[in-house]
């Protein structure tokens, strides 16, 4: 059986960060954003990292890094940037390292690099499908490799904003995930912390908004959670021109009706009063309000306010008749 050739003795296991700033590590060599032969090559291996484990052909790389204004030589260039990167990630290797070379383009080897991009969505994946313990824990370590935007230090191009876009999209299910599957296995506290941080990242993402209110409900802070309603409403008002969900309404009209047998205090006749306000609104104006405040879920919410004040009206007398 014949051996496989044996790699050059300086060829060491790399990784690399793109979440954050760009960073390669090989050995005791850590190679910054500035330090691998300037933005083109520097470019070239950002967009084989996206890539990892894919071929990117040499007109793909052409039309990412010049768009319709190529230069006469951009294939020569290209050759050129790619051997100066090669000298950067695996000096005195030539062609034996993670930068490989494919038909009519280049490829970075998968298993020749630790990418925190690759691990990230690897991880997330697996919490996807799997059960809320197994996941949980995966979804943290995942989350936990976030440090900042990803390409940080890549803002101008435009392929680079669209998978910043792309990756921020990607944290911010991650952080909505983390929150459903602390709730499903009692950890209360986080998944009110993750929902909130997906919030932080999209203010109108109603799955967290979904998220955070279910949390409140279940770990008893009723009042935050009529709070979180009214700003999610305002919020999807505001940015969208819609309501919540049925879901969240539902979950709204519960809280109404948990508040209205506890000691609730003015917001929450607050929250009532608005209810009720956009009963009356959507009676006297009709319109497409009209039909969706027939329904069961309407309802329940007016009757829940119903309730509510008259619990705080009830108090309010009790107090003044006592004094």
């Amino acid at each position: 059986m014949t051996s496989p050739p044996a790699r050059p003795e300086n060829v060491r296991a790399t990784s690399v960060t793109m979440i954050g700033s760009l960073a390669v590590r090989r050995g005791g060599t850590v190679l910054r954003a500035h330090q691998l032969g300037g933005p083109k090559p520097r470019q070239i291996l950002e967009i084989l990292l996206l890539n990892i484990g894919r071929p990117v052909s040499k007109d793909r790389l052409i039309d990412l890094l010049w768009g319709d204004t190529p230069p006469n030589e951009a294939v020569t260039s290209i050759e050129s940037y790619v051997s100066v990167l090669r000298r950067h990630l695996q000096p005195g290797s030539g062609r034996h390292g993670p930068l490989g070379t494919t038909t009519g383009g280049y490829q970075i080897e998968a298993s020749s690099v630790d990418l925190d991009l690759a691990r990230f969505d690897a991880l997330v994946l697996t919490a996807q499908h799997t059960n809320p313990t197994a996941a949980y824990p995966l979804l943290i370590d995942a989350l936990s490799l976030i440090t900042g935007p990803l390409l940080a230090d890549e803002l101008r191009p435009a392929w680079a904003q669209d998978e910043r876009r792309r990756h921020a999209g990607a944290v911010t299910a991650a952080r909505v995930q983390a929150s459903v599957t602390a709730a499903a296995t009692g950890r209360l506290p986080a998944a009110i912390h993750w929902a909130n941080q997906a919030l932080l990242d999209d203010p109108v993402n109603e799955a967290a908004w979904t998220a955070l209110i279910l949390a409140l409900e279940n770990s008893g802070q009723l009042t935050e959670g009529l709070r979180a309603f009214a700003r999610c409403r305002s919020v999807l008002d505001r940015e969208l021109g819609c309501a919540p969900s049925k879901t969240l309404c539902e979950t709204h009209s519960r809280l109404l009706l948990a508040t209205a047998y506890s000691q609730g205090g003015p917001s929450d006749a607050m929250s009532a009063l608005l209810v009720l306000h956009d009963y009356l609104v959507s009676t006297v104006t009709g319109g497409a309000r009209t039909q969706s405040t027939a329904d069961a879920t309407a309802r329940a919410a007016v009757l829940a306010a119903e309730r509510v004040l008259t619990s705080f009206i009830r108090r309010v007398n009790d107090s003044a008749t006592s004094r």
